[in-house]
C-alpha cells in the first residue's frame, strides 16, 4: 500500500465516533481505547492502531458541563415546579445527580473526541510523517 493511497482510504466520520462514545478503538471497535479512566492507550490492543496522537485537551471537560449543566438546568425547573422541595434536598440530589453525570460522560465525550481526531486524520493520525 502506497503511503499516497494511505492519506486517502476513507475514515468515516460516524462509526469513528460511536466507537470513541463506547470507548472502543476508532479503527477496529474492538480494544478498549483507554488504559485507565482518561488515560488512552498509547495503541489499541486488538489493531495495534497508535492512539498516543490524540490531543482531546480540555475539550471534552468543556463539552461534559455543556451536557450536564443543560440538564442539570432543566432538572432545577422541572423539580422546583412539579414538587417543590426543601432546597438542601433539591441541592443534594442536583449535586449527586451532576457529579454522576459528570462522571459517566467525561470518558465517552473523551472517546468521541479521540475518535473525530483519527477519522479526520488530525495530530498525526495517518497523517503525513
Amino acid at each position: 500500500m502506497s503511503n499516497l493511497q494511505t492519506l486517502t482510504d476513507e475514515r468515516p466520520t460516524k462509526p469513528a465516533v460511536m466507537r470513541g462514545l463506547r470507548r472502543r478503538c476508532p479503527s477496529c471497535g474492538e480494544g478498549m481505547m483507554f488504559d485507565g479512566y482518561l488515560s488512552v492507550a498509547k495503541t489499541c490492543p486488538v489493531c495495534q492502531e497508535e492512539l498516543h496522537h490524540h490531543r482531546a485537551d480540555d475539550g471534552p471537560a468543556y463539552l461534559t458541563i455543556l451536557v450536564v449543566g443543560h440538564i442539570i438546568g432543566f432538572a432545577v425547573h422541572f423539580m422546583w415546579v412539579q414538587f417543590r422541595p426543601d432546597p438542601l434536598v433539591m441541592a443534594t440530589v442536583l449535586t449527586v445527580m451532576a457529579v454522576g453525570l459528570s462522571l459517566f460522560l467525561l470518558p465517552r465525550l473523551k472517546g468521541m473526541v479521540v475518535g473525530i481526531q483519527w477519522a479526520r486524520r488530525m495530530h498525526g493520525f495517518g497523517g503525513p510523517a
